[in-house]
Parts: C-alpha cells; structure tokens; sequence
C-alpha cells in the first residue's frame, strides 16, 4: 500500500510509538535497552504514587500532617484578591443566596471563609456561621450585626476581612473600613472576644499560625482529623489528590525542572496568592518525587518522561544518528515539551521535513504531560511553517458547530479557524435541562431518552446515546431501564470520548460546583509552577473539554444542570448563544442571564411592594428590576 501509493519502499517507512522509538534510540545508542517501570507499562502510576505516599505518611508524621492538610483543607486554589465571591459552587435555601459549600455542610459568602471554616473543622473546632450577636445592635441604619464565625468553645468571634498585604480592602468595597473600626468598637464595648484574619495573612498562611496560637489560651485544643465524618462537600480524595502530582510530576521532568528551579518560579510570581499552599504543595511533591526516584532505581527501570529525555541526549550529542527526512506527528495538541524536543533534534540537518497533525481546540491532556503551547506556539519551536487548516467537520450539523466554535474560541490563545459542515441542520442541536436538586437528574436523563426514542422510531432508524460525563462517578445517572429496540445508551467520561460519536449525546451535572462542568480542581493555578506559560484564561482546558462533550453528537447535545447551581458555563451559552432553558417536564423556564453582573440569573420575586426580579448572584450582585408585567403574563 505505501509503496503504491507514495512511491516510498515500504522498508524505509518506520511507524512507531514516542516510546517504542525511545526506547529504541537509546539501545542501539548505548548498547543497553533501558527497561520502562512495570507500573507504568500497567497504567497503575496513580496507584504507585498512592503507595508511596502511605509508606511516606506511616514513616513521616510531618509529611502526614501536611498531606492531610492539603487534602482536606488546601485543595481548592483562592482566586485573585477581590474576587473571592466569584463562582459560587452552592446554593444556601435559607438565605436564598448563593455560596460555598463547606465541609461542615453550610454556605458560606466567600471562598476565603470556606477555607477557615474547613481549616476549623478539620481540627475540631465548632463554630456557628453567621450567628446573630449575642447584644442588639439593630437600629434604623443597620440590621442585626452577625459575625463570620462565632466559637462556642472559647465564646469568642472571629471576623475575617478582605485586606490585602497593605491592609486594604478591594476598590469596590465602600465603606468596608468604616464597618470594621465599628464592629471592632462593638466588641470593645461588650468585652466580647473577637479574633481577626486577613486575606493577605491566608495567602501567607499566617491566619492558621495566628489561630492555632490564640484557640488554646482561649481553651479550644485543636484536634487535626482527616477522617472525621463529613456532612458537606467531600474532600479531594487520596488518588485525585495523587493524580494532581502526578501531572505536576510529568511536567518537571519533561520540561527538566529542579525544584530549585520549582522554588524560583514561586518566588517570581509564577503563581498568584495562596502562597502558603503553593509551598505546601511543592514540599510534599519534593518528597513524592525522591521516593519515585528511589523506586525506579530499586527497580532498575526508567518512566517516560526519562526515556523521552535520554533519547533526545543520544540524539543530540551524535551518539544516534537520524536516518530519517520525513517525521510526522499526529494528535500533536497532546505534545509534551519532552516530545518536541525530541521532534527538534531529529529535525537538525539538511533536508529534514516535519509534519504535524493536532487539533488545540481539542487539547486535553495537560494531566498526562501535554502541554498545548508546543502547537499554538509551533514556529517558536520549530522555525517558518505552513499551516494547512482542516475546516470542514462531517460529524455535527451546521449549527452545533458555530455554538461549539463560538464557546471554544473564547479563549484568544486558541487558533483561530471557522469549522463548517455539508450536514443537514437540525432545529435545536444544544438543549439545556434544569432540575430542581441533584437527585432528579436521572429522570431528566430518562426522559430525553424517551424523546429520543420516540424520534428514532418515528424514522425507523435506531439512534445511538452517549452519557458524557465530567467523572466516573456520575454513571449513577445512567438510567436503570430505556427502550432497546430504539436506543443504544453507553456511558463514557468525556475524556474517554475523545475520536468518538454518537447521534445525541447527554451531559449530566453541569453545576457550578468544585467537582461539577468546569472542575475547578483540574485547571489547578499550581501547575503553572512546572510548565513554560500557563494558559491565563479561566478554565482553559475544562473549556476545550467541553468542547470535546458537545462535538461528540451527529445530531444533538442535551445539557443537564440544577437550579441556583448552574454551570458558568451554562450561563455563557444562555447569555452570548441565546440558549434557551426547559424545565425537566419540558415546559419552557424563561430564563435570563443578570444584565448586571453577566453571571447570574433573574429570579422572580414578591415582595410586599409586589413581584420583582433579583438576580441569583446576591448579594454580589444586587441588581433588582420590577417584574408585575411578567408576573401578570405567568398568571
């Protein structure tokens, strides 16, 4: 076939993985073939990480402490100074307000407190949130004085303030120091103990310093417990936590980082704010990384990142010599910077051609090493190139492309192209469900099946469903029964999904929480520590993820959200696509995204002056709108 059809001699056509060819280098280079770990060769370097970071725990009761800390407390980076009420992950029912989750089963107003608050319960410490005062401070200018925290163990109040390192608070929080000298007045008055920390004293890690300090004078003694019973939101388990320093890992040796180097970064501002976990983080992988190492050696085998770099040194230094003029690539958004490296060494000489095949808008594998700047920045690398851009797709309709597109494109650091298709369009390709909770989700899942049974059946052609989901967990969403004759459903993650299609594909769960669509633990801030650029725009690759989701569907993609949980994700398509949003029953919900804030949605509202709209976002957003014309049109 090759021989016919290019006029090349089939011999001298050579088709190999990164690590076959690797391997091979290295070999006929030195004369000794290197042998690659047998975990990693069985896909279990998860679970040797794990491992190792049990018999490091058992061995080291300081690497105990702080992995637990970081597991339970650390987990979730802070965002910049200012938006620390950003993206809630939770809806508080009582307060009618969104907010954070915590562990201790509360919504809380800002990221920041849900740190303390966890910080608070994973050592044992009770506290009430929000509490009312114990003395009346009600009076015609202000409501009732609630403190963030009240500490019933040590009968004092904790305030936390968003002040940055000088003290400050952020340029839109009117008046926010004339209410902290009062409410510091308050407590000097009544004799109320009140404890105090700071934003800038988080980042730094001070806050806990400070706390762990003044709780025993006051009679609190801490007692740290990473298993005691959690009510709330769970903590990041030990292999997704494990599964984080493994990418951070992959990304140190590819890009043949020392943890001098690793140390400098965070010192240049690689990362921003949470320093305090940011160090946290790089001591534990300090001591992950020796014991891999110690490991391979015991073993007398490499991993891969060590393979890569050892093949591009033979390469590099003549000791193997490249016989090849043509070197193709494919998958190329999934290139690491060992990869390219390599690729870069095979290209040295006269009359060495490369041809590169990728995708960026479908670069999701940062995890496993890849780092999508080797493509979006391929010139950089590899010098003058032509760019031939594939942009006709024969899978989706017409119109799920330019909504896919759109959603994709906004991150500026994507190449730009405009993807069409000689399909026939259909009238609603990207629809979006709301629940009322979480436990209705599989009978919305249900009842798009029926839907999508009834339309197979009317066309006598069997339709084929994907369940694409964010996380494994969620195949509990999968329904318990569905009509065979007329609809094949199987369950996939998205990233499992990748190359494959389906004639609808449904997304269950796409909420704003930590663990919801976009995970807000995946684009961890850390990991700009071991690559060349982070990508700066939010959510870079949860983003492309989801792209991935909704241009598996030949025909249509259904999104599944709760309400007052909804995905920002959600919101932008409702907003920027006009999207529109059913109830589960199917029913229209007519939604409509905060003219305000841009992130929330309206709610209706009554009040004793009569029906109103607030957005869903109060009380970051305060935006209101009188709704008695809507209100007479739903009577």
């Amino acid at each position: 076939m090759i021989r016919r059809s290019l006029g090349l001699p089939a011999d001298q056509v050579t088709a190999k993985t990164f690590h076959a060819f690797g391997l091979e280098v290295i070999g006929a280079a030195t004369g000794r073939k290197p042998s690659l770990a047998s975990w990693l060769e069985g896909g279990m370097d998860i679970e040797t990480l794990v491992e190792l970071a049990d018999d490091l725990k058992d061995r080291d009761s300081s690497f105990r402490t702080q992995w637990d800390l970081f597991r339970v407390v650390l987990g979730q980076d802070l965002p910049k100074f200012g938006n620390e009420r950003d993206n809630p992950n939770a809806w508080d029912a009582k307060k009618r307000r969104g907010g954070f989750w915590t562990l201790n089963n509360e919504v809380v107003k800002s990221q920041g407190e849900v740190v303390l608050a966890n910080w608070l319960f994973y050592n044992g410490v009770r506290y009430v949130y929000e509490q009312d005062y114990e003395h009346d401070t009600a009076d015609a200018s202000r409501r009732q004085y609630q403190p963030d925290f009240y500490l019933p163990d040590a009968n004092a109040y904790l305030e936390h303030w968003a002040l940055d390192e000088k003290g400050e608070p952020p340029k839109d929080f009117a008046g926010y120091k004339e209410g902290m000298t009062w409410k510091r007045a308050l407590h000097a008055r009544h004799g109320t103990a009140l404890l105090e920390t700071t934003m800038a004293e988080l980042w730094s890690g001070e806050a806990f310093s400070h706390l762990a300090r003044e709780l025993p004078k006051l009679g609190v003694n801490l007692d740290p417990n990473p298993d005691r019973p959690v009510q709330g939101r769970q903590p990041i388990e030990n292999p997704r936590l494990a599964s984080t320093f493994r990418g951070f890992l992959t990304h140190v040796k590819s890009n043949r980082l020392s943890m001098h180097d690793l140390r400098a970064r965070l010192t240049q501002g690689a990362v921003d704010g949470f320093r305090f976990r940011h160090e946290m983080f790089l001591r534990l992988f300090q001591q992950l990384w020796q014991a891999w190492e110690e490991k391979l050696r015991g073993s007398r085998c490499i991993d891969f990142e060590d393979m890569l770099n050892q093949a591009t040194d033979c390469i590099e230094s003549g000791k193997w010599k490249s016989p090849y003029e043509l070197v193709m690539v494919d998958e190329f958004q999934d290139a690491s910077q060992a990869r390219a490296r390599m690729v870069t060494a095979l290209m040295r000489g006269q009359d060495k051609y490369l041809f590169a095949v990728g995708d960026d808008w479908q670069g999701i594998n940062r995890f496993a090493g890849a780092d999508l700047g080797v493509m979006t920045g391929f010139e950089a690398l590899f010098g003058k190139a032509t760019t031939l851009k594939l942009e006709t797709t024969f899978r989706c309709p017409p119109s799920l492309c330019e909504i896919s597109s759109a959603f994709v494109s906004k991150n500026p650091s994507q190449i730009r192209k405009q993807v069409r298709s000689p399909k026939p369009d259909v009238k609603e390709p990207v629809r979006i469900l709301r629940v009322e909770a979480e436990r209705f989700i599989r009978g919305a899942v249900e009842m798009r099946l029926r839907e999508i049974a009834q339309e197979a059946a009317a066309t006598g052609r069997k339709a084929t469903v994907y369940l694409l989901a964010r996380y494994q967990k969620d195949r509990a969403f999968m329904p318990t029964s569905h009509d065979h004759q007329w609809v094949d459903v199987a369950f996939l993650t998205v990233h499992r999904s990748k190359g494959l299609e389906a004639d609808h594909v449904i997304v269950p769960r796409v909420t704003a929480e930590t663990l919801g669509f976009p995970c807000k633990i995946a684009d961890d801030p850390v990991m700009h520590l071991a690559m060349p650029a982070g990508e700066a725009f939010e959510f870079a690759e949860e983003r492309r993820l989801f792209y991935v989701a909704l241009t598996r569907a030949r025909a249509t993609a259904t999104l599944i959200t709760v309400k007052h949980m909804e995905s920002s994700f959600i919101t932008e398509l409702v907003k920027e696509q006009r999207l529109r949003v059913v109830n589960a029953d199917g029913s229209d919900d007519q939604s409509e995204v905060c003219p305000k804030c841009g992130k929330g949605f309206l709610r209706h509202k009554i009040s004793r002056f009569g029906p109103y709209l607030t957005c869903s976002a109060f009380p970051k957003c305060d935006y209101k709108r009188d709704d008695r014309r809507g209100h007479k049109r739903r009577q």
